[in-house]
């Protein structure tokens, strides 16, 4: 696959190129979007929903907007009832997280072979072609740092220019959902005939082993109430363990979710595997649900209930602000171990970390940050009312 390490601006491939024309011909037949997407990881030169890159496929339209980036939308003649809903399905925002990559690739191969009809637009990406090709979390910068405009903050490099270009994409998506219904900041409880509602789900895995294998990030809602209906909805796609976020930042779903009031989660679904080595029917319960969101499927959901849960709310960050900075949690130590009162985490200079709380556990342990970066997110369990 190409690939270029000191890559700071990225070298577009023309869409006449011999290369990319057979290879966009073959995606139509055979659907395989990861193998388009990794040819072409750097992008193309002409993007936009609006391009000769579109096709049709069981009353839908398709439409590759960039490498990674796949618009699928019903047309009016393929449905009778006006779509309410605007889906981001998105993945690989970490190339070495193959397995949601995988589930987007199913998806879209159901798709382009007829197995799921489109009833509502769905916008599907894999967020980071270039690490995908060298098999990393990123090439040059952490990109699931890089949105709300953090990516305007640091120096030129692939990330930089693929956060803005996917919060791009994702704003025309959702105001293009708000254009054909009333807003795209819509009410999301009570959602009549003429509003679209948005969702936004960024599938992951993670570093490390989990002691609750599958667990999702819920956005910080601010004065908002949690959502226990997306709740169960996360709970029928095999997650029930949910951390509560606790302030704003720079991840795609906290994006989505400020910006464009969509129900948004980041989905942590096991730990980070080669492609070709995930047991996809691991992840049955997701994609399935996914897929009945897509075409339009009534899902059953229980009602809420705090004890079908493991529920976690934020207590503070441990952060690495020297090269002193030690981290007393082996690289075996799985996300959401507990440990005593006053059981010391970690040190630096000048300062040391110890338990406070009953039950405080660990999320996202890595101690190869750089200093002034978050190294533990420490964890309390929580209800809702």
């Amino acid at each position: 696959m190409p690939n270029n390490n000191t890559l700071t601006a990225p070298v577009l491939t023309d869409i006449t190129d011999d290369n990319f024309v057979q290879a966009y011909q073959q995606f139509i037949k055979q659907g395989d979007f990861i193998s388009l997407t990794r040819q072409f990881e750097q992008g193309f030169k002409q993007t936009g929903k609006d391009n000769t890159l579109n096709f049709s496929v069981n009353g839908a339209k398709v439409s590759l907007l960039d490498s990674g980036v796949l618009l699928i939308e019903p047309q009016s003649s393929a449905t009778s009832e006006k779509p309410s809903k605007s889906i981001v399905i998105s993945s690989g925002i970490h190339g070495n997280e193959t397995a949601p990559i995988e589930i987007v690739q199913q998806l879209i191969s159901d798709i382009i072979a007829k197995k799921i009809p489109v009833k509502h637009a769905t916008l599907f990406i894999m967020g980071n072609p270039v690490a995908m090709n060298i098999s990393k979390r990123f090439q040059t910068e952490n990109l699931n740092r890089l949105f709300c405009g953090k990516h305007q903050e640091i120096a030129p490099c692939f990330e930089k220019y693929r956060a803005e270009k996917l919060e791009t994409y994702v704003s025309d998506f959702f105001n293009a959902g708000a254009d054909k219904g009333t807003s795209a900041t819509t009410n999301r409880s009570n959602n009549s005939n003429n509003e679209v509602t948005n969702y936004h789900y960024d599938l992951h895995t993670a570093i490390r082993d989990s002691k609750y294998e599958k667990f999702a990030i819920y956005p910080y809602q601010g004065d908002k109430p949690w959502d226990k209906e997306q709740l169960t909805f996360m709970a029928a796609c095999g997650v029930n363990t949910i951390l509560f976020g606790h302030g704003p930042s720079g991840t795609f779903s906290y994006f989505s979710s400020a910006k464009f009031s969509a129900h948004a989660f980041t989905v942590e679904l096991g730990k980070v595997r080669p492609f070709g080595e995930n047991n996809m029917a691991n992840f049955q319960a997701m994609t399935d649900n996914l897929s009945a969101l897509i075409c339009g499927n009534e899902i059953t959901l229980k009602s809420f209930n705090n004890e079908d849960f493991n529920l976690f709310k934020v207590l503070g960050d441990i952060t690495k602000v020297s090269d002193n900075f030690k981290l007393f949690i082996g690289d075996e130590i799985s996300n959401f171990t507990d440990y005593p009162v006053d059981t010391l985490l970690s040190t630096d200079t000048g300062a040391e970390y110890r338990t406070t709380q009953p039950g405080e556990s660990i999320v996202f342990p890595n101690a190869k940050v750089g200093n002034g970066q978050r190294a533990v997110l420490m964890v309390v369990p929580t209800t809702l009312l």
